[in-house]
């Protein structure tokens, strides 16, 4: 299949995204560290990295990533560019063997080629890009039938679980947060491609924010962001961040990729193969975000905290019989 310009440009924007995004955690680590080292911890409560030049110069090199992400899905179809995002856990993996002398193990390796091979699979037989001339055309595909239903449940799934569940089973269960988190994130991901088609068609010399329903979908962004930002940050405090962040990662990328066969249609142009190959792909980058996520501690000595904690256990016995 040969690909279009626009999946060529989008494909170039999700990769950019992804080493950006994956550099810049690396880096705010380095300055996080220095600034440790100078200050209070982080984790401490300390906000010394405001004044260390490297964690800002990790804050640019993520907000790059993310504008790199939010232009991709103007180019190309969100089936490509969204299972693309776990590029970004090689390049935050590999700088982390190399910067912060991170041990990768052999596992961690293994999962690094598999989400390249699954990544090459979604790349080589993606779907072309839909031609959008206005937004009129993106609100017609998004008032139609099927992608009201799929809003409408989303939403009512969304409330449910924060006004009935979350308080009762959040703390307990890990999935309430994540769909959540989930549900949400598929509309976002809708609305920005929306919204940077609406760029893209503006910077060409057809202004399209003189339409309502593209400030309709900017306020969409913004309220989805919100929500999901409140409660992917209650999952990360709440629940083991190598068990969140896979979890989260094939949730949001499987109704991404719903909402997006409901609404644009994707995969109509696609015979049974193609469709197929990708879904194998995905999977593929699903097994190798599980293997680096669960085997990234392998082979790193354990923090100086854990290692009191341990020798405080151990001794505890000891001084016991000794005083009986």
């Amino acid at each position: 299949m040969v690909a279009s310009l626009d999946n060529v440009r989008g494909l170039t924007l999700a990769m950019s995204s992804s080493a950006f995004i994956g550099s810049s955690f690396v880096i705010k680590k380095v300055g996080l560290k220095k600034a440790g080292d100078n200050g209070v911890r982080a984790a401490s409560g300390g906000f010394s990295y405001l004044y260390e030049p490297l964690w800002w110069l990790g804050m640019i090199t993520m907000i790059l990533g993310e504008v790199a992400n939010f232009a991709a899905y103007a180019f190309a179809p969100a089936v490509l560019v969204t299972p693309l995002g776990a590029l970004s856990i090689i390049f935050s993996a590999v700088l982390a063997h190399f910067v912060l002398k991170e041990n990768l193990h052999m596992f961690g390796v293994v999962g690094c080629i598999l989400c390249v091979v699954g990544s090459i699979g979604i790349v080589l037989h993606a779907p072309k890009e839909r031609k959008i001339d206005s937004m009129k055309e993106i609100w017609h595909l998004a008032t139609q039938p099927g992608f009201i239903v799929y809003s409408c449940v989303a939403v009512a799934c969304v409330l449910f679980l924060i006004f009935r569940v979350v308080e009762r089973s959040g703390h307990r269960l890990m999935l309430v947060y994540i769909a959540i988190c989930s549900l949400m994130g598929s509309l976002t991901v809708i609305s920005v491609k929306a919204v940077a088609i609406a760029l893209k068609l503006s910077f060409s010399g057809s202004n399209q924010f003189i339409y309502i329903q593209t400030w309709f979908f900017i306020v969409v962004v913004t309220i989805c962001c919100l929500v999901q930002l409140n409660y992917l940050n209650k999952a990360l405090d709440s629940f083991n961040t190598a068990v969140v962040s896979p979890v989260y990662y094939v949730m949001f990328t499987i109704l991404t990729i719903v909402a997006n066969m409901i609404m644009y249609k994707d995969w109509a142009s696609q015979t049974a193969t193609q469709i197929a190959t990708q879904l194998c792909g995905f999977v593929t980058i699903v097994a190798g975000t599980f293997l680096l996520h669960k085997t990234r501690d392998m082979g790193n000595p354990p923090p100086p905290d854990q290692v009191c904690l341990e020798e405080a256990r151990e001794c505890a016995p000891r001084s016991t019989n000794s005083s009986s």
